[in-house]
């Protein structure tokens, strides 16, 4: 089953031709790397720009502001993280829910640990937007791409009842490994392991 990637609603207008899309992308990776460099406090969309060999204009005629930025940057790792977890599914039998679900989590922790920028902003802005986006918005989110990811591997309905049980998934998930990136940087392996287990054991519950 392929991901389909959800439109960009951070974007003032959407790419048309590929010189654009080139443009957005290098645009996108600049913010990326600046993140890594100053923090979200102290990028700018002039540095962006900078970085991304392109006019200011060039930026403005996405992005109203930095947090538009941060917010699209979001949402391309999430497209990513979807692709990459449909390439693992592939390679697991349907019945085996438990790789399943450790694909999730491994594919996760890879993106924290080697992608630009994926440490401050995963799959959400680190500040509410004015519209009241949050967290919890970006975990919704993340969510609705695992249910429509992993009902279609497992043959299972992507009904309320699998949304749920995938949110609380998530919701648990990101608190524990807030917790293990924060006691170390590259995720301190006893509380990566103890999610892990926590994961499968709730899942236990709902798809044995």
């Amino acid at each position: 089953m392929e991901p389909v990637p959800h439109e960009n609603t951070s974007l003032r207008r959407a790419p048309v031709q590929q010189r654009s899309a080139e443009r957005l992308a290098r645009i996108l990776d600049a913010c990326a790397e600046l993140l890594d460099e100053t923090g979200y406090e102290q990028l700018s969309t002039r540095a962006v720009a900078v970085r991304a060999g392109v006019p200011i204009g060039s930026v403005y005629r996405f992005f109203s502001n930095k947090r538009a930025l941060a917010d699209a940057l979001a949402r391309r790792n999430l497209d990513s993280y979807a692709e990459r977890i449909a390439g693992r599914l592939a390679g697991i039998p349907p019945a085996d829910w438990r790789n399943a679900i450790d694909a999730v989590l491994d594919e996760y922790l890879a993106m924290k640990r080697t992608v630009a920028g994926f440490a401050l902003v995963d799959f959400g802005a680190p500040a509410p937007a004015p519209d009241g986006d949050s967290a919890a918005a970006a975990n919704q989110r993340v969510a609705g791409r695992l249910t429509g990811l992993l009902s279609g591997h497992l043959g299972r309905p992507a009904d309320e009842d699998l949304l749920r049980t995938i949110l609380v998934c998530v919701e648990a998930a990101d608190a524990l490994l807030r917790l293990a990136f924060r006691t170390d940087p590259s995720g301190d392996a006893a509380i990566v392991a103890e999610t892990r287990a926590l994961l499968r054991a709730y899942l236990a519950q709902v798809l044995d």
